[in-house]
């Protein structure tokens, strides 16, 4: 029998999940299309592969056992799973088509949408992944400043201009390498130690887990200003959670471009490039960056619905509400059961669970947590992606099953059963940002 959003007595049965694994095998690399979804990333043995749908807040995989998820498909869901005011926007535009011959008028809509709520958005794009967005910003920098090298803080993508920085930089020419690097958030002199006369650009994610120090983005701002360098917000997080305006409007600082997906079309693939008239100009005639799938027009019709619905329910102030339940009913919990090993980090729209070393692998004590999540119906990868539709009954429900986990974890790291006590393969080490910071040019 399926496990249902409870304290279940025994773990999920994952026979359908098994056997699409196995077909999978040696056949799609890695087994998945994002590796935030893939089996390296979950307790293998215990954790589901395969979801077959979602509402709401909740999904269900290929075997029926029902989870609360925190995931969101990795953040684009904003709204909710089969949330019927985008999916009948996209079925309505279905019955007329997916993508045409010549623009579509939902092109210049949703661009208007956007004009009006980010602060920087005089000009807008439209493309299909994070990655098309952010390497259309860095191109464009380089062009409109005329110089070549950039840094970066964060995950920007796939695209080699950024992966050169990480170790898993195969199949990058040493020319591409040279000219990308990385400082440390929070650190100006990083940033200050790093910039020379030929750098184009700094992109960051304006925020992930950790809050701006010492006017840290304001300083950022301020040196880009002086050296003639473009700022570039990674907005991709950020963006239509944060603040309907994102980071830009949070922090009140305006970014010479900005980039966006995920969360603006509820799931639907859409990414945006925001920026200044004068630099996005430059793709009139003398950038290039055109793709067949740039304005398809069920993202489209997806994301002009799910910008309206944020807007008419107030949904960016609903999810801050419901983050901060969370959080402080974590934060009661950890201060109740007096342990020093378990921190929450980040924003109501977006945080974390945080394992220190002190008492043990970090990635063995997560791994611990999540498969008890899983037993009692929460999908959970150690972070909160919180939606509109994620309710008081999901918050309360969750703090339960944290009071009943982390009291267990406790218990067998005091015993020293933690890795004894994990019943299948371990979470393995991911990729999330930069392995190697404050890396710096060699001045010439």
């Amino acid at each position: 029998m399926a496990n249902k959003v409870q304290f279940n007595s025994e773990y999920p049965i994952n026979i359908q999940s098994d056997i699409l694994y196995e077909r999978a095998k040696g056949l799609i690399p890695s087994y998945s299309q994002t590796m935030a979804k893939g089996p390296s990333q979950y307790v293998n043995g215990i954790s589901p592969k395969y979801i077959k749908r979602g509402r709401g807040s909740h999904i269900w995989d290929v075997d029926n056992n029902e989870y609360i998820d925190y995931n969101m498909a990795i953040g684009p869901i904003s709204l909710g799973y089969a949330y019927p005011k985008t999916d009948n926007a996209i079925i309505q535009q279905l019955k007329d088509g997916i993508t045409f011959s010549m623009m579509h008028p939902l092109e210049v809509e949703v661009a208007e949408l956007i004009r009006d709520i980010i602060p920087n958005a005089e000009s807008v794009r439209f493309s299909k992944s994070g990655a098309d967005v952010t390497s259309a910003a860095i191109r464009v920098a380089r062009a409109y400043t005329g110089k070549n090298k950039i840094l970066c803080c964060g995950y920007h993508g796939w695209h080699d201009w950024y992966v050169s920085t990480i170790e898993r930089n195969a199949g990058i020419p040493q020319s591409v390498k040279d000219l990308t690097y990385t400082f440390n958030y929070n650190d100006i002199e990083s940033v200050i130690k790093s910039v020379d006369d030929d750098t184009a650009a700094i992109i960051l994610e304006p925020v992930v887990f950790e809050e701006p120090k010492f006017n840290f983005l304001h300083q950022l701002s301020v040196i880009c200003k002086e050296k003639n360098i473009l700022l570039i917000f990674d907005e991709m997080w950020t963006g239509f959670r944060m603040a309907l305006g994102g980071a830009q409007e949070y922090f009140g600082i305006t970014p010479d471009l900005a980039t966006y997906s995920k969360a603006i079309a509820n799931g639907m693939p859409l990414a945006v490039l925001t920026g200044k008239n004068e630099i996005m100009q430059l793709f009139d005639n003398k950038v290039f960056f055109f793709n067949t799938f740039g304005g398809e027009v069920l993202s489209l019709a997806a994301a002009k619905a799910c910008i309206e619905e944020m807007k008419e329910k107030n949904v960016i102030n609903f999810i801050h509400q419901q983050g901060l339940k969370l959080i402080n009913g974590i934060n009661e919990i950890i201060y109740n059961l007096n342990i020093d090993f378990v921190e929450v980090k980040g924003y109501p729209f977006r945080s974390l669970v945080n394992f220190k070393e002190n008492v043990g692998e970090p990635l063995l004590q997560k791994s611990y947590v999540q498969q008890e999540m899983f037993k009692r119906g929460i999908l959970w990868s150690g972070f909160h992606n919180l939606s509109f539709s994620h309710t008081d009954a999901d918050i309360e429900y969750t703090l339960e099953t944290y009071k009943e986990v982390l009291g267990m974890l406790k218990n067998v790291i005091h015993k020293h059963e933690l890795a004894s006590s994990i019943k299948g393969i371990p979470i393995q080490v991911g990729l999330r940002k930069n392995t190697d910071f404050n890396t710096k040019p060699v001045k010439k």
